[in-house]
């Protein structure tokens, strides 16, 4: 079966959810596209209204793929968390997303750190 198109290919991205004092970090896995975007935009629905969160941290370690899709939801939350006064952070950024961010310029448009870990404490410390 060709899993490129195929119903297997949505195992392929998965995203987790977890809350530190006030930080909130999703974790991304696989590759975010035009078929997992909406998996991402989903799990975020609830976070815009949660008056307790101070940051979102997005992690991308665990992403192997983003194409301009992905960047364009990786935007979009960027400037949700700026509307509901939260900080946005990036962290594990690499591979093709450090690529893409690099050659477009965005990556000054973001505040990255290496691990979720150093995101987490630049995001408790402000």
């Amino acid at each position: 079966m060709n899993t490129l198109f195929g119903p297997e290919r949505d195992r392929r991205f998965s995203v987790s959810l977890t809350q530190h004092d006030g930080v909130l970090v999703v974790q991304v896995a696989g590759e975010l596209d035009p078929r997992t975007s909406p998996v991402l935009r989903e799990r975020l629905r609830p976070v815009w209204g949660q008056a307790d969160l101070r940051a979102v941290v997005l992690d991308t370690a665990g992403l192997e793929f983003c194409d301009s899709v992905g960047l364009s939801e990786i935007i979009t939350t960027l400037k949700r968390c700026e509307a509901a006064g939260m900080r946005f952070l990036l962290s594990g950024v690499h591979g093709v997303l450090a690529r893409v961010l690099t050659l477009t310029g965005l990556r000054r448009a973001f505040e990255i750190h290496d691990s979720a870990a150093e995101a987490i404490r630049a995001a408790a410390g402000a």
